[in-house]
């Protein structure tokens, strides 16, 4: 019989109890860390967390300023602001970008040009997290969006300000044009600390005055105050004045220019098909009336970013449309430096008003002979007549007698060689040649030498003669003012949009050049002459007004000694450039303007006609039609009763005559 055990109750209650007591301690102090955790947090920490919890819910988001206006002197707009809605891509907050894209692209209409778009935004703005796929969306395109937007995170419809250039190519040059900001321009923005006022502005001046004027117009961005959603989608405005109160954006300053667009219209279209440029200054203030460079282009194009097959066309176009020929275009003056060379002679006591010489057609210098343009030459001739009929053996002799030294400094005075200091982007400098350029330029002693024979060419403006088209305008407009040369300027004022103050630019003159009257006086009435009588008579007859001018060829490619220059055989990109200069009227000068039309020959024939009609245009109110025709196909120069020209430059006519056979050119 097995003896039944005993089971010893009280010990196993006292087992219990112990462990219950354990249990309870530890679920107290779990309690007591839990209460402990909560005050924490709920009291101590109150502020802190509920400033965070404020922070999730309200955001600050920057207010884009309206960019200012930019205005004509008779207040046509050239560039003005429109909003629109864009849809935007926050690329941090979208896990499958192209799958998200290609649902997007069931809803709104995405083209593969935006797609390319985007992605080379993505590689120009490392930078930005929200870049747009589409812009200026359509309202009905808005409103599909609307209904949609709870199914792509990250993407969003945001109103936006765009920059818009009416009048297309008119002054594109000078205006400029924005586009999107890209990890260079952040990095200029971050220098000038400017980084603040530049949120949630996606765009900058990329040229012209639009990147001249950046922080004249760009304004300064507000910030406003948002409640967001749980997926950080805005839902209503907030005035939340714990935080801070909304802050309105500073609308950037207008513009008005000194240009007026329809005299730069007319400009334009008196150009025609032809390539070239036109500066035309109010001599009296250095204001730019019109300031042209052909072919231009459509800046509009710019803006969201340009497609591959525009940027092509207009990167790769021979004719180069995005150069600005009046700014950094660098070319010989030709005969259009002939009174400048002339006023240094009466200056300077080389030459009086009534000497003359006897041009054969031809002068000798050493073994070189320099042919003028015309056969036989122009037998006796005078300072006067010098400019008038544009004699080259005039000046081939004035140039040897006055020398390399004296033509620089005297020539450097009018700006040849100089920036002008206009207030836009880019200008080039030119070349003004003289031994010490020389010696800067070139690096072997044997290029550095200053050969006598180079500054005979220099006296007709060839050589090493080379400036912008501004640089000739200014230039004619100092000879117009009397010697007063003012700094070339495109901007007459800056007005602030709320309270219409305005802040002028007062026109600097820049320096006077001390020159006799009975000088200006002796250059001034040849250069009528040549507009009454001479090279330019025939595109200035009939003309109402007293204008002064001087026509000018300039050789683009130097000939051999034997070979004879035909316009009508050379390639059309290698034929000589056609140039004038001009001021008028003459007692009161309004104005006074530089063109130059590529490839086009003489100046008589191309340049002068231009310059006629924008005259025309500003002294009488005549309208510009019908542009010019493009340059005529050219006759052989011996169908003509001048002289073949030479490597060396020439006057109105052809470029210069070169050395006879057999002779050494220095």
């Amino acid at each position: 019989m097995r003896l039944a055990e005993i089971r010893n109750t009280k010990r196993e209650l006292h087992y219990f109890q112990l462990r219950l007591g354990v249990a309870g301690v530890v679920v107290l102090a779990a309690f007591t860390v839990l209460f402990g955790r909560f005050f924490y947090l709920q009291v101590i920490q109150h502020q802190y967390y509920d400033t965070k919890a404020e922070d999730n819910r309200i955001s600050i988001v920057p207010l884009q300023p309206n960019r200012g206006l930019i205005l004509d002197r008779n207040g046509v707009v050239l560039a003005r602001n429109y909003s629109a809605y864009t849809l935007e891509l926050t690329l941090s907050k979208i896990a499958d970008l192209e799958g998200t894209i290609d649902e997007l692209a069931t809803i709104v209409d995405i083209q593969p040009r935006d797609r390319r778009r985007f992605q080379r935004l993505r590689e120009e703005s490392k930078g930005q997290d929200n870049l747009p796929i589409r812009t200026r969306l359509t309202d009905e395109e808005v409103a599909k969006l609307a209904v949609n937007r709870y199914r792509f995170p990250g993407v969003d419809i945001k109103g936006r300000l765009f920059r818009q250039y009416p009048l297309g190519e008119a002054a594109s040059h000078v205006v400029g044009y924005i586009s999107r900001i890209d990890d260079r321009d952040l990095e200029r923005i971050e220098e000038a600390d400017q980084s603040a006022n530049y949120r949630g502005t996606d765009h900058i001046g990329k040229t012209g005055l639009e990147q001249r004027y950046e922080r004249v117009l760009h304004g300064t961005t507000g910030f406003e105050q948002v409640e967001t959603d749980a997926g950080g989608r805005i839902v209503r405005g907030q005035s939340v004045q714990k935080l801070a109160p909304r802050t309105a954006p500073v609308p950037g300053n207008n513009l008005a220019l000194t240009l007026d667009i329809r005299l730069q219209e007319a400009a334009e279209r008196a150009f025609g098909e032809n390539r070239g440029a036109l500066v035309a200054i109010e001599p009296s203030t250095g204001g730019i009336l019109a300031f042209v460079s052909r072919p231009g282009y459509d800046p509009n194009l710019f803006i969201d970013g340009i497609d591959p097959a525009n940027w092509d066309a207009l990167n790769n176009s021979p004719d180069k449309p995005l150069n600005d020929r009046a700014l950094t275009g660098l070319y010989p003056p030709g005969s259009t430096f002939k009174p400048y060379m002339a006023l240094a002679a009466l200056e300077l006591g080389t030459r009086t008003p009534s000497q003359t010489i006897f041009d054969p057609g031809y002068f000798l210098f050493g073994n070189n002979r320099f042919r003028d343009a015309t056969a036989g030459g122009h037998g006796v001739v005078d300072m006067y007549k010098s400019i008038v009929v544009s004699c080259d053996t005039y000046y081939y002799m004035l140039a040897n007698d006055l020398g390399i030294d004296n033509i620089a400094r005297f020539i450097g005075q009018f700006g040849f060689g100089s920036r002008t200091g206009i207030d836009i982007e880019g200008e080039f400098v030119g070349v003004l040649p003289s031994p010490e350029w020389k010696m800067k330029r070139f690096k072997t002693p044997g290029q550095q030498r200053w050969f006598p024979g180079e500054t005979i060419s220099v006296g007709i403006g060839q050589g090493y003669n080379s400036y912008t088209p501004l640089q000739l305008a200014q230039a004619v407009a100092t000879l117009a003012n009397d010697g007063v040369m003012f700094r070339p300027h495109l901007v007459n004022y800056v007005e602030n949009p709320i309270t219409g103050e305005r802040t002028t630019m007062q026109p600097q003159a820049s320096r006077t050049i001390p020159l006799k009257a009975r000088n200006l006086e002796v250059i001034k009435r040849a250069m009528v002459g040549v507009n009454k009588e001479g090279t330019g008579a025939r595109a200035f007859a009939g003309a109402s007004y007293v204008s002064a001018g001087k026509t000018g060829t300039a050789q683009v490619v130097a000939l051999s000694k034997n070979e004879k220059y035909s316009e009508a055989t050379v390639a059309e990109r290698l034929r000589d450039h056609a140039l004038f200069i001009a001021f008028a009227p003459v007692e009161n000068p309004q104005i006074a303007l530089a063109v130059l039309v590529e490839n086009a020959g003489f100046g008589a024939r191309s340049a002068a006609p231009v310059a006629r009609k924008v005259l025309d245009y500003y002294l009488l109110g005549k309208r510009v039609d019908k542009p010019t025709e493009p340059a005529p196909q050219p006759r052989k120069r011996s169908d003509k009763p001048v002289e073949l020209p030479s490597l060396l430059g020439g006057p109105d006519e052809p470029a210069a005559p070169a050395p006879e056979e057999g002779e050494d050119n220095d």
